[in-house]
C-alpha cells in the first residue's frame, strides 16, 4: 500500500499570501464602528489600530524562533506541547476545533452570504424561524460555500495555493484603490480636519430604547474601555499564526515562516492603519442612529456597521455599496480558503498524536488530510446553523489570545530548557518585545473579564471543558 506524506510545495509568496489572506476577512470593513461608539475619539481609534498592529508584528516575530526550531505540520498546537506537554497542547487544540477555527470559518461564511444578498435579495427568504432561531437561505449558501471551498481544497494544496494568490492579490487591490480613492476624495473635504478637531477626547456612547447616553473617558475607565474594545481589532487581525499548521508543506520552512509572518503582518497592519484614515477623511466620527443619509449617520452608526459600505458610497454614490459587497465577497470567499486549508492541518498533527479522531491523521491520494478538513467543515457548518457565531467569535477571540501568551511564554521555556537547540531565526528584541506583548495583551484579557465577563468567562469554560475531553482521548488510545 502506497504511503502518503505531505509534501513541500509552498514557497515564500504562497505562505506570505496565506497570512495576509488569512487575516483580512470581514472586519476591517465593519468593527470601526463599533470602536467609534466605545471611545469616540479619531486618535484613540488609530492608536487602537497601531498597539493591534504592534502586538501582531511582535508576536509574529515571537513565533518565527518556534517555527524555525520546529518546522512541522501543526505549527502553535507543536510549540505548545514542547514546552508545556500534551494537555496543555490538547486544550488549544480543543479550543481551536471547538470554537477559533470553525467559529472563524462560519462566521467568515455568513459575511460572505450577508454581502452576496445585496445582489440575490431571495437569500434573505427564511425557509424556518422558531423564536430567536432563524434559518434563512443566507446560511444555506454559507454552508455551500464551505463544503465547496473543503472539497476544492482535498484536490490538492496547489488548489488551495491557487485560490489563495488570486483572491488574496484581488482584494489587497482592490483595499489599495479604496484608500486611494478615500484619501484622494476625502481630503479635498473638511471631514478629516473636524474629526481631529478634538482628536483625544474620549467618549463612550450607548444607544438604549432609542434614547443615546455619552459618557466621558478619562484616566483608568479609559484605560479599561480600550483595553476591551482592542478586541474589535485583535480580532480583524487574528488568524495569522495559520501558517505554521501548514509548516510541513512550506519549502525551506525554518527560512520562509519567519518571513511570511513578518511581511504579511506588516502589509496588514499598514493597510488597516491606511484604511481608518480613509474612513476617517470620507466620513464623520459622530453621527445619528436616525440619520438618512451615510454623512448623518457618521461612523458611529454606520447601517449595520458597515463602515466601509458608508465610505465607499461617499466615493461612488449608491453603486459604491454594490462595489464594496463585490470586494467584502472576494475577501471572505478568500479568506476562508484560506482558514480551511490550514484548519485541517492542525487536526491532522492532532490525530497523529492521538488526541483527535484518528482517521483525521490520514491523508488522501493528493497527500491531503481530506477526513480532518470535512469534520471540520461539518462542524463550522453546524456553527453556520445555530446561529450562535457571533457569541463564539467573542469568547474564542478572548481564548485565543489566551493561548498566544501561553506559545509566547513557552519561548522562555525553551530557552531555558534547551539552550543548544538549533534556532535558525531568533526572536526579535528577546526577551523585551516578548515580555511586553505577554504584559499588554494579560492586561486586555484581565480588562475583557472586567468589562464582558460573560464571554471572557465562556472562554475559559470552553478550554476548561477539553479537560474531561482529553482524557477520554488517552483512555481510549490505551
Amino acid at each position: 500500500m502506497e504511503k502518503h506524506e505531505l509534501k513541500r510545495r509552498l514557497g515564500l509568496i504562497d505562505a506570505t499570501s496565506l497570512v495576509a489572506g488569512s487575516m483580512i476577512g470581514s472586519g476591517i470593513f465593519l468593527v470601526t464602528s463599533a470602536m467609534a461608539r466605545d471611545v469616540g475619539s479619531a486618535a484613540w481609534i488609530l492608536v487602537l489600530w497601531f498597539i493591534t498592529g504592534l502586538l501582531t508584528m511582535s508576536a509574529a516575530l515571537s513565533y518565527g524562533e518556534l517555527a524555525g526550531m520546529m518546522p512541522n505540520a501543526g505549527g502553535q498546537f507543536v510549540y505548545i506541547q514542547r514546552a508545556y506537554g500534551k494537555l496543555v497542547s490538547f486544550l488549544y487544540g480543543w479550543t481551536v476545533f471547538t470554537v477559533i477555527q470553525t467559529g472563524v470559518i462560519a462566521a467568515v461564511a455568513v459575511a460572505f452570504a450577508n454581502y452576496t444578498a445585496v445582489f440575490f435579495p431571495v437569500l434573505e427568504q427564511k425557509i424556518f424561524a422558531y423564536e430567536s432561531f432563524v434559518f434563512t437561505n443566507k446560511q444555506i449558501l454559507a454552508i455551500l460555500s464551505i463544503f465547496l471551498l473543503t472539497y476544492i481544497n482535498t484536490r490538492g494544496v496547489q488548489n488551495g495555493k491557487i485560490i489563495q494568490l488570486v483572491f488574496t492579490s484581488a482584494k489587497l487591490i482592490a483595499l489599495f484603490a479604496l484608500i486611494i480613492l478615500g484619501l484622494y476624495v476625502g481630503l479635498q473635504s473638511e471631514v478629516l480636519t473636524a474629526n481631529f478637531a478634538s482628536a483625544w477626547d474620549a467618549k463612550k456612547t450607548v444607544q438604549n430604547d432609542g434614547t443615546l447616553t455619552v459618557s466621558l473617558l478619562s484616566g483608568v475607565a479609559l484605560l479599561g474601555v480600550m483595553g476591551a474594545t482592542i478586541i474589535n481589532p485583535l480580532f480583524s487581525s487574528d488568524a495569522w499564526n495559520n501558517v505554521t499548521f501548514i509548516a510541513g508543506e512550506i519549502k525551506d520552512p525554518k527560512r520562509n515562516i519567519p518571513r511570511s509572518l513578518f511581511l504579511g503582518t506588516l502589509i496588514v497592519t499598514i493597510i488597516y492603519l491606511l484604511a481608518n484614515v480613509a474612513y476617517l477623511s470620507l466620513l464623520p466620527l459622530n453621527g445619528s442612529p436616525d440619520g438618512t443619509t451615510v454623512m448623518e449617520r457618521g461612523i458611529m452608526f454606520a447601517s449595520e456597521d458597515r463602515v466601509g459600505a458608508a465610505a465607499a458610497s461617499v466615493i461612488m454614490g449608491n453603486v459604491g455599496v454594490l462595489v464594496m459587497a463585490g470586494l467584502i465577497m472576494v475577501s471572505t470567499f478568500g479568506c476562508n480558503s484560506g482558514l480551511i486549508l490550514s484548519g485541517g492541518r492542525l487536526f491532522y498533527a492532532m490525530a497523529q498524536d492521538g488526541l483527535f479522531f484518528k482517521k483525521a491523521g490520514e491523508l488522501n491520494d493528493k497527500e491531503v488530510p481530506a477526513r480532518a478538513l470535512w469534520v471540520q467543515a461539518v462542524w463550522a457548518s453546524f456553527l453556520c446553523m445555530t446561529g450562535k457565531y457571533g457569541d463564539l467569535l467573542t469568547y474564542a477571540t478572548f481564548a485565543s489570545l489566551l493561548f498566544y501568551i501561553l506559545t509566547i511564554g513557552g519561548l522562555f521555556i525553551l530557552r531555558k530548557r534547551e539552550p543548544d537547540a538549533e534556532r535558525p531565526y531568533k526572536a526579535f528584541g528577546y526577551p523585551f518585545v516578548p515580555l511586553l506583548y505577554m504584559v499588554i495583551t494579560a492586561a486586555i484579557c484581565v480588562a475583557l473579564l472586567v468589562y464582558d465577563t460573560r464571554n471572557a468567562g465562556l472562554g475559559l469554560g470552553i478550554v476548561a471543558l477539553g479537560v474531561p475531553v482529553y482524557y477520554l482521548f488517552l483512555k481510549k488510545k490505551l
